[in-house]
């Protein structure tokens, strides 16, 4: 049985000409992925718009998994997220505002809980790619930007909704084609990175099908 898989990316932000997890979800677009129903998208680099257009999106596909991806930029490896914290601070973070001019700053996602741990396995993510010799690390920190708007509310969606989809956020450095404008910006081949989203892809689908096996065989109340 096939499960239901939603990866999205962002549009470019801040000036830039490109954004990667963009580049990496329309690569994904059409792939086959044995087991996976795929589903993409790419959002909008808007506080309040980018939740609305993912959150539209998961009510009407009902995924069995949300890989969130973006861009942290100045960062070496791949880092699958361990939490959200429910925080919007543009000022705290970046001389930057969204793509809509807004900058918040220090203002509450939602009235739920301070943080929302990732429900994706990030600890197999993160050791697949270690061995398949891709630069990984679970970080602590999804920032207070969009990206961590982005997670928090996904997850705090999920939550209100008794939802056992498993959801969570990846961050991938810039792409080799950005560090070309800026030699000193640390970054990771595109390639190499649309591998790792498969990976990640795989490894969560593997995860999905273990805990069905677990469920299927668990004794009958």
């Amino acid at each position: 049985m096939n499960v239901k898989i939603l990866v999205t990316g962002f549009e470019p932000f801040g000036g830039m000409a490109v954004n990667p997890t963009q580049q990496l979800v329309e690569a994904l677009e059409g792939r086959s992925v044995p087991g996976v129903e795929l589903h993409t998208g790419v959002l909008p680099v808007e506080y309040d718009e980018c939740l609305r257009v993912v959150l539209e999106r998961i009510d009407c596909l009902a995924p069995d998994a949300v890989i969130a991806c973006g861009l942290a930029a100045g960062r070496s490896a791949i880092t699958p997220e361990r939490i959200a914290i429910n925080v919007k601070d543009t000022g705290a973070e970046h001389a930057i505002s969204d793509n809509a001019g807004q900058r918040p700053e220090d203002e509450r996602i939602s009235d739920g809980p301070d943080g929302i741990f990732s429900t994706l396995p990030i600890r197999a993510i993160q050791r697949t790619l270690v061995g398949a010799g891709i630069p990984a690390a679970i970080s602590n920190t999804a920032g207070t930007y969009i990206c961590n708007n982005t997670m928090y509310g996904i997850l705090d969606h999920l939550r209100r909704r008794d939802s056992a989809a498993l959801a969570g956020f990846i961050h991938f450095p810039a792409s080799s084609e950005m560090a070309a404008a800026d030699p000193k910006l640390a970054s990771l081949p595109l390639e190499m990175m649309e591998r790792a989203l498969l990976l990640a892809v795989e490894t969560i689908t593997a995860h999905l099908h273990g805990r069905s096996e677990d469920l299927a065989g668990a004794p009958g109340l």
